[in-house]
């Protein structure tokens, strides 16, 4: 692999998974509304979720394993990201260090990358058997 198209699919997983952690935490505020505010962080994370799918096949042009992979630790960036935030929080407020936020710190970026990657390897396996229009010429 080419060095610019590394450093394209590193940073377009960073963003997403700025991106995850940003919706994680701006979304969780809101103490009324809970049920709506929730559903739109899920719609803009399906949203950010596959417009990475998109560049990572459309742009990049990356196998549908790639796809896979980049998709996954992007999300597991996210929610490194907001376990890390959760301890810090949790620090904050006078709480001792526990645990489980070790376990957090592991657990939390296995649970939601396990199935992200399996949803975009299925999305990307599907779009690569799909005819590209500038591949038809």
């Amino acid at each position: 692999m080419d060095a610019p198209r590394r450093q394209a699919w590193i940073r377009a997983a960073l963003l997403a998974g700025l991106a995850y952690f940003l919706i994680g935490r701006l979304f969780a505020g809101p103490a009324t509304g809970t049920r709506l505010w929730r559903l739109a962080a899920w719609v803009i994370s399906g949203a950010v979720f596959a417009a990475q799918i998109w560049y990572e096949h459309f742009r990049l042009r990356s196998a549908p394993r790639s796809t896979a992979l980049h998709s996954a630790l992007a999300v597991a960036i996210g929610a490194f990201a907001l376990a890390l935030a959760g301890m810090i929080r949790s620090l904050s407020t006078g709480s001792s260090l526990r645990p489980a936020w070790f376990l957090a710190l592991i657990i939390w970026p296995v649970v939601t990358a396990a199935p992200a990657f399996l949803v975009a390897f299925a999305v990307a396996a599907i779009l690569a058997r799909v005819p590209r229009s500038a591949d038809t010429r």
